[in-house]
């Protein structure tokens, strides 16, 4: 019989079975499965060319977790990989005190779960931060398809790696941008991740908190709500709430600091003018 994991919202999994009266009804507002055709194309990566009638058979779940709710917690044992079909999530380790370290916010097409290959259990926590579409890909299954499909294993690492990648690239932000650089440069990944999704990416709503995105980018809540007024003042951005309309992508691209404010600027003013004085006397 098949078995799938319920989302969690303590520490602990829970499994039915997929066709049991509780799985049906926490499945039946969306899709229940996608083909290995289906999946490849929201991985964006090519299905196997060599697929026999049993790989197109193949069908993967689809699970709903609404907001809030845990995919996964630390600790669990591993045997599922994640792909999101529709929604956002965050990943988060959480140390003894109970603090939590945002790591990376999946959205469409991502894989995650990845983290718990190595150990055969999950080192962080993942959370939805909007009602989420998730498909479940038994690690099982993905090793017995590598094993017949060396392409789409080989595709597969390609996309985790593509994921690290982007990783790596938001840690070398953190460690040589200033503040304000560090908030516009998450606009542009958010921008370019909903151009990917083929949504708009100038025009879109934030699932995250500002206290979570301070969180991911080693900022305060307090720097990271000045700087999206900042950015908001000087024309770079619309921010209305959640809401955000990038206005100069390119500006935002290239911004190091912001250009200080007319209160800031007259401080400056005065005290080189006070300097200048100062000389003369």
């Amino acid at each position: 019989m098949l078995m799938t994991h319920l989302p969690d919202t303590g520490s602990a999994s829970h499994s039915v079975p997929a066709n049991s009266p509780a799985g049906a009804a926490w499945q039946r507002q969306g899709k229940l499965w996608s083909s290995l055709k289906e999946v490849c194309e929201l991985l964006r990566i090519p299905a196997p060319s060599s697929a026999s009638g049993t790989d197109e058979e193949l069908q993967f779940q689809h699970m709903q977790f609404k907001t809030g709710q845990r995919i996964h917690t630390i600790g669990q044992p591993f045997d599922m990989l994640y792909i999101v079909n529709s929604g956002f999530l965050k990943t988060v380790l959480i140390d003894e005190f109970g603090s939590e370290q945002v790591l990376s916010f999946p959205m469409k097409g991502d894989i995650f779960g990845v983290d718990g290959i190595h150990g055969k259990h999950y080192t962080s926590e993942a959370v939805a931060l909007s009602n989420c579409d998730i498909i479940l890909v038994p690690f099982k299954a993905f090793s017995a398809l590598g094993k017949t499909h060396a392409e789409l294993e080989s595709a597969i690492y390609g996309v985790m790696s593509r994921e690290l990648v982007r990783e790596q690239a938001m840690i070398s932000a953190l460690a040589s941008l200033s503040a304000e650089a560090r908030v516009a440069r998450f606009l542009v990944f958010l921008s370019q991740r909903f151009t990917e999704m083929g949504y708009s990416g100038t025009q879109f709503n934030l699932r995250m908190t500002r206290h979570e995105i301070g969180n991911y980018l080693g900022l305060t809540l307090e720097t990271v709500s000045r700087t999206f007024s900042a950015l908001n003042a000087i024309g770079l951005v619309a921010v209305d709430q959640r809401s955000i309309v990038i206005h100069d992508l390119q500006a935002l691209k290239t911004l190091r600091r912001l250009p200080p404010s007319r209160s800031r600027a007259k401080q400056l003013a005065a005290k080189a003018l006070a300097k200048q004085q100062l000389a003369g006397a």
